[in-house]
């Protein structure tokens, strides 16, 4: 975007005060505003002449949404994840789309292994008991993760991270990734196989894909039944990636010793007050629709209050220094494209 004589205007949602702080000390000489919410239509018109917009995973950017942006150049998401946005609307509206590909690669490969260490060892169990005065030992047997399989569900940054954090305690690695590296497989040293054979094999699978049309779902009713028995299923990447009913089944057969999850398919919904359920406002609104997703909310409910089960609040990312590296990189990315340089983190 070539400069002006005007400042260029960027909105920020979903920000905290001291990210507020942060980026107007790196962006002076900018017009910013800042709001604590999500992206909503009400809040548009305050800023219907901005020329970037940078949301974070919450805030829909719909195709309506940028038509009420007619200066808009760039959308700069806070996240890896773009899923959010429209990017087909974007693409026509030639507004450029980027993001954050790697503020928390190392980041959410350690939360991965917080979960698994605390399920392997029963962590939850034991600090809930002992909170009690219970100091007693029994049903708290772990197990070793040296000599375990992984299995690793996408090779990106996040996974090469988690590869490695499994090579450190010892484990197997095996990795499904549509697209393979010979060279990135022989350097860190695990095997790719098929989605199939992963779920046969891994002790624990720890998912750390993308979410688009072709990864919706992909455990699901079907395959769980392919899991091995007394397996770990790890989800720090996106909700959707499971069918919650399918993670439901597992637990009750008892296929599935334990799941990690920082993520809940239709999360949002979950954390709903049940008045807004009832509203004709309420995403599927149709009979079938609502019962959806009240189903998908119900299975929620049932994987928080299980003993195998440890849900984080979408809490992966959240390290200081991870999220000063995203605010970094926005910053970055809002710099080159007003002076008018080629955006690295160019999704769109």
């Amino acid at each position: 975007m070539p400069q002006k004589k005007t400042k260029p205007k960027i909105a920020f949602f979903e920000t905290e005060a001291w990210e507020e702080e942060y980026l107007k000390k790196a962006l002076k000489g900018f017009k910013l505003y800042f709001f604590p919410d999500v992206l909503s239509q009400k809040t548009l018109k305050e800023i219907q002449d901005i020329n970037i917009l940078s949301p974070f995973i919450y805030s829909k950017v719909s195709k309506d949404i940028m038509a009420d942006l007619p200066e808009l150049k760039l959308i700069t998401t806070r996240s890896t994840g773009f899923d959010h946005i429209d990017l087909n609307a974007a693409s026509k509206a030639k507004v450029k789309v980027a993001n954050v590909p790697t503020y928390g690669a190392n980041t959410v490969a350690e939360h991965t292994f917080a979960l698994i260490l605390s399920l392997s060892r029963k962590i939850h169990q034991s600090y809930e008991r002992t909170s009690r005065g219970n100091f007693s030992l029994d049903g708290l047997r772990g197990f070793d993760l040296r000599g375990k399989t992984i299995g690793i569900v996408g090779t990106g940054n996040i996974g090469q991270h988690a590869i490695r954090m499994a090579k450190g305690f010892g484990m197997e690695v095996l990795a499904f990734d549509v697209k393979r590296s010979t060279k990135l497989s022989k350097r860190l040293g695990f095997k790719y196989t098929t989605l199939d054979n992963l779920l046969k094999k891994a002790d624990i699978i720890s998912l750390h894909a993308p979410y688009n049309k072709s990864t919706h779902h992909m455990i699901n009713r079907k395959n769980i039944k392919l899991v091995k028995e007394g397996a770990m299923i790890i989800n720090t990447a996106r909700g959707g990636l499971i069918d919650t009913t399918a993670l439901v089944d597992g637990l009750r057969s008892g296929k599935l010793a334990g799941i990690g999850l920082d993520v809940l398919e239709e999360e949002k919904y979950i954390l709903k007050e049940e008045a807004e359920l009832l509203s004709p406002h309420f995403v599927g609104q149709s009979e079938t629709g609502i019962t959806e997703y009240l189903q998908t909310i119900v299975e929620g409910h049932m994987l928080l209050v299980s003993d195998k089960v440890i849900v984080t609040p979408h809490n992966a990312f959240n390290s200081q220094e991870a999220l000063e590296r995203i605010l970094d990189t926005t910053i970055e990315n809002i710099k080159s494209c007003c002076a008018g340089k080629k955006l690295k983190n160019l999704v769109k």
